[in-house]
């Protein structure tokens, strides 16, 4: 399994954008390049596996434990030519002091050779005590290569490559000039989406191609050809087929507006017997036909007010539906779009209404970062009920005027949630939150929600009038 880790001194060195052009410049050679991304994160991902037309997987020391990462990474990395590993913030950065759960970590965990990034503005000699501080603080990891990124010039990179030379042992890969066709565009939580970027495509190809005019892309391939041979966990018993009779059909929110969603918890929800059929909410009048549960996940629905509230159609029909007892789960902006309202820069619009309370838009983040669960006598799923959930939320907003006696799914015992003390609004069949949950195993989020969805279904088809179930059968 050739494989390597992409990192950096420090957050905001480029690492995302060599990454990405990374990925789609092997891809046009025709490698097949797996990406993966450290951390909790679904933006990158999400142009990541735009480069490479591969699903991006998420390796997170936090939200996993050792075995499910090389799980996780052996399964899919198999099947790859070559496998890129996409750090987040520096190589030694990390939530732990012993840094546990760094990128470093995660390099000797995988046994990836390391492609640092390093932003060389304004640096030429100081390069040297750089590079040989990283290789000094942890013995053990193997630097194997250096590209320099955001150069100032021929003479700028000439500098570096003799100081490094000259230094230090570790080979430079490449050398990036300063350069405005590499950006993608940003926002206030982090870089655009790729299914909101109008010219994703096209962005994509340019950033492939300059990095394959300033990246020797052949020694970056024979650094991950050097890493050592990788052995995966042992596979886990095959999942059985559910049954015809047991498979939920789940609409599931896909469009600009909607888009946070980790590839392995859509398979999770599959293999625990979802048929998942997409709804667009900014152009969709109903939701699909005959479904029996509902899921909305993270996104930006501010930057689509008035989309959204045009749809008048659509939030009636989901309003009307959860009243009626729709399963339905919703993450951060799913939440949002649920709320009565949202309201941004001198902006409101008129929402789903389903939860009792409105949503407002700050300037700096409410919640930020992981966040640890503990399941109230509230939460609706029966798979999670008293069980402690690990999960991350990043949101700029804050849900106001909400019941004095409205229940919650959770008590958080780390991070923001609601109101630093709880998250997961209930009502009826909803549970809408401000955390990302990850599903990873049978005790997880996916098949406790599609056996909740499950258990509904059936429950309303056992109290169902005679003269309901007839009219239920002629309209199937």
């Amino acid at each position: 399994m050739n494989r390597l880790l992409v990192s950096a001194a420090h957050k905001s060195s480029g690492k995302t954008t060599v990454t990405l052009g990374l990925c789609a410049a092997l891809s046009a050679q025709g490698q097949r390049v797996q990406p993966f991304k450290k951390g909790p994160d679904y933006i990158d991902p999400m142009w990541l596996a735009q480069a490479s037309g591969r699903p991006c997987y998420n390796l997170d020391p936090y939200l996993m434990t050792a075995a499910q990462i090389r799980a996780l990474f052996g399964q899919h990395a198999q099947h790859a030519d070559i496998n890129i590993v996409e750090g987040n913030k520096g190589l030694y950065d990390g939530l732990a002091l012993d840094g546990s759960n760094s990128n470093a970590a995660l390099a000797h965990m995988l046994e990836l050779p390391v492609l640092l990034v390093l932003d060389a503005r304004g640096m030429t000699r100081g390069i040297a005590p750089l590079i040989l501080g990283y290789q000094a603080f942890d013995k053990n990891l193997r630097i194997a290569g250096v590209i320099l990124n955001r150069l100032g010039g021929s003479r700028h990179e000439a500098k570096l490559r003799a100081v490094i030379e000259h230094y230090t042992d570790v080979p430079v890969l490449g050398a990036i000039a300063e350069d405005e066709a590499l950006a993608v565009t940003e926002r206030h939580l982090g870089l655009m989406p790729s299914n909101e970027h109008a010219q994703a495509e096209l962005q994509v190809r340019r950033i492939g191609e300059r990095i394959a005019a300033q990246v020797d892309l052949q020694a970056v391939r024979a650094l991950a050809t050097s890493a050592p041979r990788f052995t995966p966990e042992p596979a886990s018993a095959p999942v059985p087929a559910v049954p015809a009779a047991q498979r939920v059909r789940i609409a599931i929110a896909r469009d600009q507006a909607f888009g946070f969603y980790y590839p392995d918890d859509l398979q999770a929800l599959e293999a625990a017997g979802a048929e998942l059929l997409p709804v667009d909410t900014l152009r969709d009048a109903a939701l699909p036909a005959n479904i029996d549960g509902l899921f909305i996940g993270g996104g930006f629905p501010e930057l689509f007010l008035p989309e959204l509230q045009a749809n008048a159609a659509l939030r009636a029909q989901i309003a009307d539906a959860i009243e009626a007892g729709l399963p339905v789960y919703a993450e951060c902006g799913g939440l949002m779009y649920l709320a009565r309202s949202i309201s941004w820069q001198g902006q409101t619009g008129r929402m789903v209404g389903a939860i009792p309370g409105d949503v407002v838009m700050h300037k700096k983040p409410v919640g930020r970062g992981y966040v640890s669960l503990a399941a109230s006598a509230a939460m609706p799923w029966p798979g999670l009920q008293g069980q402690p959930v690990r999960g991350h939320e990043f949101h700029y907003s804050a849900l106001d005027g909400l019941p004095a006696d409205q229940p919650y799914a959770w008590g958080v015992t780390r991070g923001y949630g609601i109101d630093g003390r709880v998250d997961g609004v209930v009502h009826r069949n909803v549970l809408a939150g401000y955390a990302h949950l990850r599903s990873l195993g049978p005790e997880g989020w996916a098949p406790a929600f599609v056996d909740f969805v499950r258990r509904c279904r059936n429950t309303a088809a056992a109290t169902a009038t005679p003269h309901k179930k007839e009219t239920a059968g002629a309209a199937s």
